[in-house]
């Protein structure tokens, strides 16, 4: 997938926390560690360094939801993780995004910190970011 075919499925994804850019994922994408995962229905973006891996997003397209694919790149993202050396891994969702909360705590994520106005929704008020971790060991 192209950064740009990227943003523009993060932008039908999300609204909170605000959508990357083009520009910001081939950044991301040209950092050491980072991996990328998915097609033209969804896809994780994700980092593994130094025995610790983030998800730094994963969206889904709305017309794909529902369907299992979010559970798979979840499950892909954890693998390629652990290959890379990764023992433990960590990511931030919004707090008001009860499906993804769902999903990785299915996933066995638990909540293990809060940023306190970290993300602004579209209308500029303030939305926490839970961090959520999990060990990548046998699931």
């Amino acid at each position: 997938m192209t950064p740009a075919a990227m943003a523009a499925l993060h932008a039908a994804a999300f609204s909170t926390p605000r959508p990357w850019s083009a520009a910001e994922i081939a950044g991301l994408c040209a950092t050491a560690g980072v991996f990328v995962l998915g097609d033209s229905r969804g896809f994780v973006l994700g980092r593994a360094l130094a025995g610790e891996a983030e998800l730094l997003t994963l969206a889904v397209a709305p017309a794909e939801r529902r369907r299992g694919l979010g559970r798979a790149l979840l499950a892909g993202f954890e693998a390629a993780a652990r290959l890379a050396g990764a023992e433990a891994a960590f990511l931030e969702v919004a707090a008001a995004n009860a499906p993804a909360r769902a999903l990785y705590a299915a996933a066995g994520w638990r909540e293990t910190g809060r940023r306190r106005g970290y993300y602004r929704n579209p209308d500029g008020s303030p939305e926490d970011a839970l961090v959520l971790t999990r060990a990548l060991g046998a699931r």
